[in-house]
């Protein structure tokens, strides 16, 4: 890889990053396939593109191989993920690619299921096509960080969503809590929901609002919907995945049904319980400009928190977007944001 390249600049960032941006189109379709961006630029310059289809249909390189034809041959092919070696609801894109005859190929990161991580560049060097690897490397981990680690850990990427004030309380005295954030705060939301395979409440959370969890005003699929506890007769979530409270006893559950990404919108006891026990991946707050004034309402974690400085929590805010007139801000634990988890996203503040 080239020095500009490493930096995040040239050519090849230029068309990995355009692939990304494929990727992002079809990240709520795609699951429990990785969401890949690809971009085929021929020898004479023309570009054509591809992203990965719904569970059964063609993968990213495929469909830009198809949309190239001819054109392919000799051409240069730039792949978020490295293509799949193997067989499963759809034959190997590597062999697509040597049987089109592109020339080269450069791929943002490895692919860790263990039928692939890194039998792919291997069988693509063997025929002789050049294969470069890590452009724009963190900035595709960090897109596909879901994928990655439930093919790493057997475990799905684990979101808590929450509403809050700015002092901190997600609902009043009295339990209330809709609406703190306004409409645009809301729809975000929905579209996080629907890019997520499974959305996570407690039972008394049914109890308390009844909601249906479904992806409501936003393209995407509703998610399988998980309580943890008994589901209340009646309830509106009905069928759902019931549960027990053992939380790495879920996450293993949900991981063995092939779900990438868990949302948890349970409340202050099931957020605190997952923070307490450090499970979260990511924790995205939307902070409307209110303030409850008081100690007496709910606070966003539940239960005994840091006894003294020694024991606070502290991450790294990866990203702060201004929708309408609230905040949504992104935090990853310390650690996360210190390796190769989703530091490298940017949220850039929008105008009001």
């Amino acid at each position: 890889m080239s020095h500009a390249d490493a930096a995040l600049g040239g050519e090849s960032s230029t068309h990995m990053h355009a692939a990304l941006e494929l990727a992002s189109r079809v990240r709520a379709d795609s699951s429990p396939n990785p969401w890949v961006g690809c971009r085929l630029v021929a020898t004479d310059g023309r570009v054509f593109e591809g992203a990965t289809a719904p569970p059964g249909g063609p993968h990213a390189e495929i469909a830009a191989l198809c949309a190239a034809g001819a054109a392919a041959r000799g051409a240069t092919a730039y792949v978020t993920l490295e293509p799949c070696a193997h067989h499963g609801r759809t034959p190997p894109c590597t062999d697509a690619l040597i049987a089109a005859g592109v020339g080269r190929v450069v791929v943002g990161t490895l692919d860790p299921d263990r039928r692939v991580n890194g039998r792919g560049l291997e069988a693509l060097r063997a025929v002789g096509i050049e294969v470069e690897f890590g452009v724009a490397r963190k900035a595709v981990e960090a897109q596909l960080a879901p994928y990655l680690k439930h093919r790493r850990t057997g475990r799905p990427f684990v979101i808590v969503k929450l509403a809050a004030s700015l002092d901190g309380q997600i609902a009043a005295r009295d339990g209330t809590s809709a609406w703190i954030t306004a409409a645009a705060a809301r729809a975000d939301a929905q579209r996080l929901r629907a890019e997520s395979d499974a959305v996570l409440v407690g039972a008394g959370t049914l109890r308390a609002d009844d909601p249906l969890l479904t992806v409501r005003d936003v393209p995407g699929t509703s998610p399988l919907r998980v309580v943890l506890g008994r589901i209340p007769p009646g309830s509106r979530v009905q069928p759902a995945l019931s549960v027990g409270g053992d939380l790495d006893a879920v996450l293993d559950e949900l991981g063995e049904r092939g779900i990438l990404q868990l949302l948890v919108e349970g409340g202050a006891t099931v957020a605190g319980a997952f923070h307490r026990a450090g499970l979260i991946d990511r924790y995205v707050l939307y902070l409307a400009p209110a303030l409850f004034g008081g100690d007496d309402g709910l606070p966003m974690f539940a239960g005994p928190g840091a006894a003294n400085m020694a024991e606070l929590w502290r991450g790294s805010i990866v990203g702060v977007t201004r929708l309408g007139a609230d905040l949504r801000i992104d935090l990853v634990p310390g650690a996360a944001a210190a390796h190769d988890g989703p530091d490298a996203v940017s949220f850039p503040m929008a105008a009001p």
